[in-house]
């Protein structure tokens, strides 16, 4: 009697329809049917398969965009709206405008974790962004910045993503401006399942994956690893020369405003140097003149460190932040559909065994009949977890496609950074070249033999 399923390959005819029915035999734990949740009203009918990708001609596993592409779907920004809930912060908003849309709306962080639990229940085997942490008591400015800056990294990896960016979840949270975004997005999610039971190519993953994709995934990983602990490197460094860049400017200002105290100095002089008394009023004058120049210098440092921040610093984070969503989809494959099936095929064992000691100790066929139905329920659930295991390397294939989109990103951050570090020193340079002719004014003057040191490119040696 079980046979004929027995021998049947996940993939082959008659695999997908079991596939949706089988799913909740092989995990306890699995979300309710279809029909236990509320039924969507006609006025908020959806496309009936809103994740399905865009692919081109060809082998549907293989993508062929480019970074500019992605870029170009949608750039978001998020920002601090200004607390207005006086002496203490009761919770932040941030208003999220997005190009794409042409919208702006009011978000607060549990509005992102909604957002991203839809995406994880939608998008299983997808590259879905870590949210920051939640908010810790006494949170401080630079916390809630740097939270501000993880969220933007967040929404624009989501909004560029190809089947995130169609679908209607995205469109929710960018552009919905009602009382309650939480409850729509999750009226949004209900009765339409999740990826592998929306795309009609799940089925046939298997076919269009390479021979040795376990390989291939074994070495992209490793790949995916080695590259993470490298940019993580990076930015750290870019990290510490743009804060230097910062410490700079402050100890400029700082060095600008004691030369001006210095030459604000109202002490008067005593007796004895009473006869210096001109050449000390010529040269407190001149400190005074020179806070200026380093006020001017400290900004232009500021500016540069602000830039190399927002540029290079910030750009890194972002790759990183598609780095390590791609470490947790392997181990979400390795630790969740890999780990459901070996589960399934383990009770199809335990089974088995009992049908066959039944068949030994000659039960009642009623009984023998149920173990048989119950079996057959279990290969069925076995099929739909091969099944999902293929569409998920096969989902795992096409987002290592999707990094691999981003490295060109690399160059524009080490082009950033050159450019603000060309920038910043050619500025820097004509304030130092203007700034040397007055300190002329430092020294005694004509009857002097004191004259102003001469750089080494003035035929000088330094040592």
């Amino acid at each position: 009697m079980t046979g004929g399923v027995m021998d049947r390959l996940p993939g082959e005819a008659g695999a997908a329809p079991v596939a949706a029915a089988a799913e909740a035999e092989a995990d306890e734990e699995a979300d309710p049917p279809a029909a236990d949740l509320p039924t969507p009203q006609v006025s908020e009918r959806r496309d009936p398969h809103p994740t399905r990708m865009q692919m081109p001609q060809g082998n549907p596993l293989l993508l062929s965009y480019t970074l500019q592409e992605l870029l170009a779907r949608d750039t978001v920004q998020v920002e601090l709206i200004p607390e207005k809930k006086g002496l203490f912060l009761k919770h932040v908003e941030y208003e999220v405008s997005s190009q794409r849309f042409k919208s702006s709306v009011y978000r607060r962080y549990n509005d992102f974790v909604v957002f991203h639990e839809m995406l994880l229940q939608k998008f299983p085997y997808r590259m879905v962004p870590a949210l920051p942490p939640k908010r810790v008591l006494g949170a401080d400015r630079e916390f809630i910045e740097a939270r501000r800056r993880a969220l933007r990294r967040f929404i624009n990896l989501v909004a560029r993503h190809p089947p995130f960016s169609e679908d209607v979840a995205l469109r929710l949270f960018l552009s919905f401006s009602g009382p309650d975004v939480q409850n729509k997005l999750k009226e949004s999610a209900q009765c339409v399942g999740d990826e592998f039971l929306n795309c009609k190519l799940a089925p046939r993953a298997k076919d269009f994956l390479p021979a040795d994709i376990q390989t291939q995934f074994a070495v992209s990983r490793e790949l995916i690893r080695n590259v993470y602990n490298s940019f993580h490197k990076l930015r750290d460094r870019a990290e510490r020369i743009a804060s230097r860049a910062i410490d700079n400017a402050a100890d400029l200002l700082i060095f600008g405003k004691e030369l001006s105290a210095l030459g604000s100095d109202t002490t008067p002089l005593p007796s004895w140097a009473s006869l210096n008394s001109s050449t000390w009023g010529s040269l407190k004058q001149a400190l005074k003149g020179l806070s200026v120049e380093f006020a001017l210098l400290a900004d232009k440092a500021a500016q540069q460190g602000k830039q190399e921040e927002n540029d290079v610093v910030e750009k890194l984070n972002l790759f990183l932040d598609l780095l390590q969503s791609y470490k947790d989809l392997c181990e979400r494959h390795e630790k969740g559909v890999l780990h459901k099936h070996q589960r399934a095929l383990h009770k199809y064992s335990l089974m088995k065994r009992q049908m066959m000691s039944a068949a030994v100790q000659s039960r009642e066929p009623d009984s023998v009949e149920q173990l048989e139905s119950r079996i057959v329920e279990q290969e069925n659930a076995i099929q739909t977890m091969e099944l999902r295991s293929y569409f998920s390397l096969y989902c795992l294939h096409q987002e290592m496609q999707l990094v691999h989109v981003y490295l060109p990103l690399t160059s524009h951050i080490l082009g950033a950074f050159v450019n603000s570090q060309i920038q910043g020193h050619k500025e820097m340079s004509k304030v130092w070249n203007d700034l040397k002719p007055k300190l002329s004014f430092l020294f005694a003057g004509p009857n002097s033999s004191l004259t102003p040191p001469r750089s080494p490119r003035d035929g000088v040696s330094p040592h």
